[in-house]
């Protein structure tokens, strides 16, 4: 886990790349790597890239990055983790190449040579990277298929910059800092920034499964080499013995967790009492490669209610006879790490706050690399999205001829509704006729006709309408038809990508901790498809908790769905302000726009 950046001064006019603006850049990202630094700039001074290591493969200072191959045609600044390195290794020893590294950065540069972009294909992993080919003098970027690594553009005068981060290219300046609607708009209706947009107009992200080919005259390709909906849509048929479908899932399961302990340093399991954590750490355990160390957060405001999960998770941890450790925190804290939690917030977010928390307690128990059971609920359908949306819409579908009424009956409606329930039943009408409008009902913090009131008016309609939200929504179903896929589609390309992700990637950042994911892996997904594609029979989360061979606690597998609770509600109150998410989103932006 790094951060990485780089300059391209591809026009003919632009100035070289700028070794001060570079170093700027990549020292706003030294909790990304605080192991060490590299830089490299080419020779004709058009190319430049920086690098902040946090050493987790491959511990020796060979393995420093940026990274040449053995003839120097070939560079390149990776940030992440291949998890089928080592097999990708093994297959091109046997071609011939020739490794001087044991990490997975070096496994990128032969990729490039025999396959080019298409290389993209054969990668299993979190990942970000830039790639300078000086004999076809092209930069080729790219990023995982789900997003869980961040890569950020910024293009103008013939030069382009690139980084892990938002705020570094800010840093390092020449960006274009105008607000951008979209962006502002976007956060106030998601609670977090919907890619591509960020809050400046001179700011994209590279998309998630996404890559871009810039030639030195200019010339770019942008490509998708990983499409969501066409996995599940042409998954191919599952096992009819459920037995079989059983142990389909689990080899699956415990495949990727497996894959996901690869490093040269201790890694460790976040536990709560949930399933998705529980599920790993039991996984995790029957590995047998080494002593697993897990770590529960604990709460003083929650200490000894039905909120607490440090019971549930010691008894996990004694099961499965792991190095346990609880760390407890209480609202106090929150008001000390506010400044720093926002400093580290690279977009502005509505959550993240427990993970920022976690990731601290994890860092100072020595940990470098920790698993989350993050992705678990979009997998598995848990959340409760996934019976409301499709029963709104069902339920709604014979108004669909009416919904375009539904605005003038919403604006009549909407006061009523904001003062005795929710502002969102105003709007029942005009959005909850379709899966896409139902999700934005059930996602949204605030609903699209309250914008103008938060932001100044024109930038809220220039931002709704630059966004195309129901649009985007119903395209991101990619012609999926079953409404459980159809919102797992939903969770997994808005909320999970644009939101948890996200904010595990800056929070764990933060102090230097790289979080993985196990329960949101390409390969997982391919070898599961064909039974989440399976209907009525599809796989829900006792049937993911039931794959560790030692069964998890029945206190553990019989408590209700509650989430990873965090007291924030009462942690982020402003006196007087608006309270819960919504006064919490006020304040994240007002801190991001610089305003006090």
């Amino acid at each position: 886990m790094c951060g990485i950046n780089g300059i391209f001064a591809f026009g003919a006019g632009a100035p070289p790349a700028d070794l001060c603006e570079l170093r700027r850049t990549r020292d706003r990202m030294v909790a990304r790597g605080p192991d060490g630094a590299g830089e490299w700039v080419s020779a004709d001074g058009r190319v430049a890239f920086g690098h902040r290591r946090l050493s987790i493969i491959d511990l020796r200072s060979v393995a420093d990055q940026p990274m040449h191959d053995d003839t120097g045609a070939l560079t390149v600044v990776f940030n992440g983790e291949i998890y089928g390195y080592r097999q990708l290794r093994a297959e091109l020893a046997a071609e011939g190449a020739v490794f001087r590294t044991e990490s997975d950065t070096e496994v990128l540069l032969h990729l490039w040579r025999r396959h080019g972009p298409e290389m993209l294909g054969r990668l299993r992993g979190m990942y970000a990277f830039a790639l300078w080919d000086a004999a076809a003098q092209s930069l080729f970027l790219a990023r995982d298929p789900y997003g869980i690594k961040p890569l950020y553009l910024a293009e103008g005068a013939g030069t382009l910059r690139f980084a892990s981060q938002v705020k570094a290219l800010l840093a390092g300046g020449g960006i274009d800092t105008a607000a951008d609607p979209a962006g502002h708009a976007g956060f106030f209706l998601w609670g977090s920034v919907p890619e591509p947009w960020t809050l400046h107009r001179g700011i994209r992200a590279l998309p998630a499964g996404g890559s871009l080919l810039l030639r030195r005259d200019g010339r770019a390709e942008r490509r998708r080499h990983f499409d969501l909906a066409a996995t599940l849509r042409e998954a191919g048929p599952a096992p009819t013995a459920p037995a079989a479908r059983a142990e389909m899932l689990r080899a699956a399961l415990a495949d990727s967790v497996r894959d996901h302990l690869i490093a040269d340093v201790p890694v460790g399991v976040f536990l709560s009492a949930g399933l998705d954590s529980t599920t790993i750490a039991g996984l995790a355990a029957e590995t047998g490669t080494a002593r697993l160390r897990t770590l529960t957060l604990g709460f003083e405001e929650f200490r000894g209610g039905p909120n607490d999960e440090t019971a549930l998770a010691g008894q996990v941890a004694e099961l499965y006879a792991t190095d346990h450790e609880t760390r407890w925190i209480r609202g106090g804290e929150f008001a000390a790490a506010r400044g720093a939690l926002l400093d580290a917030m690279d977009q502005p977010s509505v959550d993240g706050v427990n993970t920022f928390f976690v990731a601290r307690a994890a860092r100072e128990a020595g940990l470098k690399v920790a698993l989350s059971g993050l992705g678990g609920d979009e997998l598995f359908a848990s959340y409760p999205s996934f019976r409301q949306v499709p029963r709104l819409a069902r339920a709604l579908a014979p108004l669909r001829p009416l919904a375009p009424m539904g605005g003038m009956l919403r604006a009549l409606a909407a006061p009523l509704a904001a003062t005795f329930t929710s502002p969102k039943y105003a709007g029942l009408l005009e959005y909850g006729t379709s899966v896409a409008g139902a999700y934005l009902l059930r996602r949204s913090l605030f609903m699209p006709w309250e914008l103008p009131g938060i932001l100044p008016p024109e930038m809220a309609r220039d931002g709704l309408a630059e966004l195309d939200t129901l649009a985007r929504l119903d395209a991101s179903l990619g012609g999926v038809g079953d409404p459980r896929l159809q919102v797992s589609l939903l969770e997994s390309a808005w909320y999970m990508r644009n939101q948890l992700l996200r904010d595990a990637d800056w929070a764990g950042m933060a102090h230097s901790l790289e979080i993985r994911t196990p329960l949101v892996d390409i390969e997982l997904l391919r070898r599961i498809a064909p039974l989440l594609a399976a209907g009525a029979a599809a796989p829900d989360k006792r049937a993911m908790a039931d794959a560790p061979r030692r069964k998890l606690p029945d206190a553990v597998l019989s408590r209700p769905k509650t989430g990873f609770v965090v007291p924030v509600r009462d942690w982020i109150a402003a006196p007087g302000g608006e309270r819960g998410l919504r006064g919490w989103a006020r304040q994240v932006h007002a801190a991001f726009a610089g305003v006090r």
